[in-house]
């Protein structure tokens, strides 16, 4: 059974989280062409080949979309916007269409007393970015910083939050050195640029909504706990290195100024040159801090060259995704971030949730397990909470079933199931649970 609303501390947040080209449906309305549109025509990249043409058609859908989330009882949505709907070349003129439908949502989330939580990035580069290098590229700072300029200027003055990337890890390392998501790249020294241009952009962008007045700003980074696979020094030496730069690298650089030193072993002789003169704006202070949570990983040591490291299979029940259910985790990582990095800085779990095998059935979905995954991480959260991290807000990922990448629409994550055939909207029993929980 899930927790109450009651059961937390008075203002306590509860949201949904969603994502630009998950769900909006990407070649409406004047948006430019992204990197995830040429990844996904590229045979072998994504499942049957599948993007985010369409997704669930939220921007067409939207109004029924946020009376959904109102009636769950939720205060807040976190949404991001695409760079390519806003400005179709990354740089320079701006679409209209794109700023007015934000215009419209942010809107639409106030009428139903909904906090409007931003992301500016969320993974969806503009292909001419692209082809002058995307991420590897240092430019990428300013030109990002643009970006928040005009997001800033057009919504700033009704947005609760603003984030400017979502998930750096998935940007740099899932993307320019394993290969899984847009650019697609497996190459080490484009992975060090990217992993610190990311920051640096991250750094011009808070600069930029600073200095258009915005005071809610924030960063949402994802963690996987690294646990030795076995006893041995070698499994705990290879899992501190993954730990590194996977949880570790993107908050030393924002609140220690510095990288961890089992990253750098590998990174260092590929990051660009001056870097360690980055830190002034990468180091913006911030006014919280977000926590992207699933799963944990079983790290083993292997042969090749650095990281050398393997994932090993873990003992634990699973999601949809082969991701063990680890909620234990979600407090290490949360008390980890007060002790060592953000003190009294608010924190919110920005996004936790689960893939499972969601039928659709007489009208209904019975998606129990998803029910039982959001129990035991709310309980965690309660735990730390008890002890004194100021954790503030918890969102689920997803509210609907969406585009999951390289994955197609295979895996569901949503509290609302998606016929992506007639795209009809049908909330799951974990929604239902969630509703009741929440309820005033």
């Amino acid at each position: 059974m899930l927790p109450q609303r009651h059961d937390f501390p008075e203002g306590f947040l509860f949201g949904a989280a969603t994502s630009a080209y998950q769900i909006e449906g990407h070649t409406q309305s004047g948006a430019g062409r992204t990197h995830w549109d040429d990844f996904a025509a590229t045979p072998g990249n994504v499942v049957r080949a599948e993007n985010g043409d369409l997704a669930c058609d939220h921007l067409n859908r939207w109004e029924a979309d946020l009376d959904l989330l109102a009636a769950a009882n939720l205060d807040v949505y976190r949404f991001s916007t695409s760079w390519a709907r806003v400005m179709p070349e990354g740089r320079g003129a701006v679409n209209g269409q794109g700023l007015d439908f934000y215009d419209r949502l942010v809107d639409g989330l106030l009428e139903r007393g909904l906090k409007p939580a931003a992301t500016l990035y969320h993974w969806e580069l503009p292909s001419p970015l692209a082809d002058l290098g995307g991420w590897r590229n240092r430019d990428i700072a300013s030109w990002f910083a643009d970006f928040a300029q005009v997001i800033a200027e057009r919504l700033g003055d009704r947005l609760w939050s603003v984030a400017p990337i979502n998930e750096p890890w998935c940007v740099a390392w899932l993307s320019h050195f394993l290969g899984h998501h847009a650019p697609g790249l497996r190459d080490i020294r484009a992975t060090a640029r990217a992993m610190h241009h990311v920051l640096l952009a991250h750094g011009s962008a808070v600069q930029a909504l600073r200095a258009a007045g915005h005071q809610n700003v924030g960063a949402v980074f994802n963690f996987e706990r690294a646990l030795p696979a076995d006893d041995s020094p070698e499994a705990a030496a290879r899992a501190a290195t993954y730990d590194a730069y996977y949880n570790r690298w993107f908050l030393s650089g924002i609140f220690h100024r510095a990288y961890p030193a089992e990253a750098l072993a590998g990174l260092e002789p590929h990051l660009p040159q001056g870097w360690e003169g980055d830190f002034d704006t990468i180091a913006q202070p911030l006014d919280w801090c977000g926590a992207n949570y699933y799963t944990c990983k079983r790290i083993a040591a292997a042969g090749g060259p650095w990281p050398a490291l393997a994932e090993v299979d873990g003992p634990l029940p699973k999601t949809e995704m082969g991701w063990e259910i680890h909620p234990e985790s979600l407090g290490f990582f949360l008390r980890r971030m007060q002790a060592d990095y953000t003190g009294d800085l608010p924190l919110y779990v920005t996004e936790n949730g689960m893939a499972s095998a969601d039928r659709l059935a007489g009208g209904r979905v019975d998606d129990q397990p998803r029910i039982d995954y959001l129990a035991a991480h709310l309980a965690q959260v309660q735990a730390v909470i008890a002890e004194g991290v100021p954790v503030r807000g918890y969102f689920c990922w997803s509210l609907l079933d969406n585009y999951e990448w390289a994955l197609g629409y295979d895996k569901r994550f949503g509290l609302i199931h998606v016929d992506f055939d007639t795209l009809k909207r049908t909330p799951k029993a974990s929604y239902h649970a969630l509703a009741r929980a929440l309820a005033r």
